[in-house]
């Protein structure tokens, strides 16, 4: 067929040199010329192959036309409403008057009810009794009329306001057209052999390549794009902060147990066994195993003694100790579990152990840096400083919606040193936030088991409107410091960051199960931005 349409539009072209309207064409297979919306569709595409060899060139010329409604056409076929509800009605004085019942149930509930009030305005029926009746004998229907005329002819000779009464009852639709004027091109001819694409072999060999015609390069075109894999934003924006730490002097902590001991992720870190947090609601424990190996002895006996009886300028939680709430196996709720080891190890030498802190550090995968203004080297007191960070996943029996999940990731900071002060918490957060490019945001005060005193870091959302929390921080209780074997005036600042909020801030979205989860689109995935703090 299109081929044949292509000839069709050659040939014309060969006869009269041009064609003025493609809507006089007749078309293979039809006697009527072209003059329908689809059958200049059907031209259009012979027009752009012929166009694209420059054997023609056209001009498109746009139309309004009408067409009927699936009500239009019913009105077309059958008549108006009113013309309808006219015919069930008896004559006056030659029938009982009809019920509004039984008018329903003659015409349709719809035409009953629409017809009833046209039929009224135009005069046609009147109410006799309880009744309606004809008012007159005979009558035009004119809707039908303008409806068979603009099924023909696709307007009306009453001109614009007709038709606009008509598409505002819903009766006709307004469909745009277009028609085409052709000329010869460059490279007219009657033949609709299609240019060669390719150099073949056989080509070469006979000789054929040499009088063939080629189709012309388009060296403006798209290439096919590469099929590839591509990083999730929260890949991107976890690799973004992890190079903002690199860059502060901050060393990555090893935190691949994603199980830890109750006493690791709450007891070192001064959370009481009473507190909700470790209720099933809030944390997932392991049935298999269910129990952890011991922590080191002598540094257990501190940690339980502070929480029963006290110790180091505190007065303890005055509560008993339990053994086996200590021992339970769980899914981590925060990577501070992990600090809290790194820490342990880091304070060997200030215990008075042998084993020297970086070493143990490095051991586990990190290192003890000159972090702050100083030499970096061991004091007399074995204390080095050190600012060490980890991004890993963490784990929480929460209620899921639009900014929580049961898991996700946290970014956790170290800083450890003498004297540090929580004017220099707020400051480096302040610095932290910018390198991320977030500097709108508020700090509030809160309450941490394990730090005091502690802030929760607030930024706002532009597509939510609202502020969101996106972090927890403090300084590091002397109740989790000292048992450790710090010295008295070593501070340490902490705090954790979610990775999916600033992730849903830089790329605006709302809701985090579509950007964690089965809701997640590939498309945007693969279409999703570099990011650049």
């Amino acid at each position: 067929m299109a081929e044949a349409i292509q000839q069709l539009v050659l040939d014309t072209l060969d006869k009269q040199g041009e064609i003025k309207d493609t809507r006089t064409l007749v078309l293979p297979g039809y006697k009527e010329p072209a003059a329908t919306h689809d059958s200049q569709i059907i031209i259009l595409g012979a027009l752009n192959s012929l166009s694209s060899r420059d054997m023609i060139t056209y001009t498109t010329h746009e139309t309004v036309s009408h067409v009927l409604t699936q009500e239009g056409a019913q009105i077309a076929l059958q008549g108006s409403h009113e013309a309808r509800v006219w015919a069930a009605c008896p004559a006056k004085g030659e029938g009982a008057p009809i019920a509004p019942k039984q008018l329903q149930e003659k015409v349709g509930a719809e035409t009953a009810k629409v017809g009833q009030g046209q039929a009224f305005k135009n005069k046609w029926i009147g109410k006799e009794g309880d009744g309606l009746v004809k008012l007159v004998a005979s009558i035009t229907d004119t809707t039908q009329l303008q409806m068979r005329e603009v099924d023909s002819t696709g307007t009306i000779k009453a001109g614009e306001k007709a038709l606009a009464d008509l598409r505002k009852r819903k009766l006709i639709a307004q469909r745009k057209g277009q028609w085409f004027a052709v000329s010869k091109g460059s490279n007219f001819s009657t033949s609709t052999a299609k240019p060669e694409t390719d150099l073949t072999v056989d080509m070469l060999t006979s000789g054929s390549w040499k009088t063939s015609t080629y189709k012309k390069y388009n060296f403006e075109a798209d290439g096919i794009p590469p099929n590839g894999g591509a990083l999730h934003p929260l890949l991107k924006v976890r690799e973004e902060i992890r190079n903002i730490f690199l860059e502060m002097g901050f060393a990555e902590m090893p935190t691949s147990s994603f199980v830890e001991s109750g006493f690791w992720c709450f007891d070192a870190l001064f959370v009481p066994q009473q507190h909700p947090a470790r209720e099933v609601q809030d944390t997932f424990y392991l049935s298999d195993p269910a129990v952890s190996l011991p922590p080191p002895k002598d540094y257990y006996e501190r940690v339980s003694k502070v929480h029963e009886h006290g110790g180091y300028g505190s007065t303890g939680y005055r509560a008993p100790w339990s053994h086996e709430e200590s021992r339970k196996l769980l899914l981590r709720t925060h990577t501070t579990a992990s600090s809290a080891s790194m820490l342990y190890k880091l304070a060997a030498r200030c215990r008075g152990e042998e084993e020297d802190s970086e070493e143990a550090v490095k051991r586990e995968g990190a290192h003890a840096t000159s972090t702050v203004p100083g030499t970096g080297k061991a004091d007399a007191d074995g204390f080095r400083p050190a600012k060490l960070f980890s991004i890993d996943r963490v784990f929480r029996n929460e209620t899921m919606d639009a900014t929580h999940l049961a898991e996700f990731h946290q970014v956790e900071g170290v800083v450890a040193d003498k004297n540090l002060t929580l004017a220099d918490l707020i400051g480096f957060m302040r610095v932290f936030f910018t390198k991320m490019g977030i500097t709108n945001i508020r700090f509030k005060p809160a309450y941490n088991p394990y730090t005091e005193p502690s802030l929760e870091i607030f930024a706002f959302h532009p597509q939510l409107e609202k502020w969101v929390e996106v972090g927890n921080s403090g300084m590091f209780r002397p109740e989790m410091l000292e048992p450790m074997g710090f010295p008295k005036d070593v501070h340490v600042h902490g705090w954790g960051i979610s990775l999916e909020r600033p992730t849903m801030i830089r790329y605006g979205i709302n809701n985090i199960r579509t950007l964690v989860g089965h809701k997640v689109s590939l498309e945007s995935v693969e279409r999703s931005p570099a990011v650049r703090f």
